[in-house]
């Protein structure tokens, strides 16, 4: 996929997002209270937790909803009982997908993860069967648009702050880390007043493959219906 082509993608997806606002911050609330109960309530010390943040900060969640989560999660009254979880199988065209769930009842996430698969073509596969193909990183999209310092001066700041590359497109900068430099890069960006499009711990392809345009819309298709499960 073209520079171009996942920028818009980006974009597309962080459009939907903002249109179904109360079930994303219902979904980024529950990262936040499951990285808190993981490890503690300071982003300094809890990657996790930082990740959740800069997430919600980026899709717009107000500071207040944010700190009333944490508070809420760190709490002796605190009775929600999420825990994650991961699935993995192909969709169509030998497409690998690791899915990652939160989740209070695990029955029923995962039928509802196994209706999603079997109606758009796909099938879940067997612990182990994909993850090895992926690896857990930090990524963290910048948009160049009325950025203030050049592309030469973030890879200077996110290097520093122990990042281990960073890709230069046209329109975007894409950082990546190991998971546990992540929380320090945000606090290098955030202090310069650089502002991150999308800042999440991910799973990344090792290899990849090229599909056609028909293709990549079946296979985006799946990935939504996913992503409209509550979990």
């Amino acid at each position: 996929m073209s520079g171009h082509s996942k920028w818009n993608n980006i974009q597309a997806r962080k459009g939907k997002q903002d249109a179904a606002r109360g079930k994303l911050f219902t979904k980024l609330g529950r990262e936040i209270s499951v990285a808190v109960k993981q490890g503690g309530p300071d982003p300094d010390g809890n990657a996790t937790l930082a990740a959740a943040i800069s997430k919600a900060k980026a899709n717009n969640m107000p500071n207040d909803t944010i700190k009333n989560a944490i508070k809420k999660a760190s709490g002796e009254g605190n009775t929600d009982n999420y825990e994650e979880i991961l699935y993995e199988g192909y969709g169509k065209f030998g497409v690998a997908l690791v899915v990652e769930a939160m989740t209070d009842n695990k029955n029923r996430t995962a039928g509802e993860v196994r209706h999603a698969f079997d109606r758009n073509g796909g099938n879940l596969g067997t612990t182990g069967s994909v993850t090895y193909m992926f690896n857990k990183k930090g990524q963290i999209i910048i948009a160049k648009e009325n950025l203030a310092y050049s592309d030469d001066e973030v890879m200077e700041i996110v290097i520093e702050a122990g990042a281990e590359d960073m890709k230069v497109e046209d329109e975007y900068l894409e950082v990546i880390c190991e998971p546990r430099d992540f929380a320090n890069i945000l606090k290098a960006l955030e202090e310069k007043g650089i502002k991150m499009e999308q800042a999440e711990i991910v799973q990344l392809a090792e290899t990849k493959i090229s599909l056609t345009e028909d293709q990549y819309a079946k296979i985006e298709n799946l990935v939504e219906k996913l992503e409209e499960l509550d979990d």
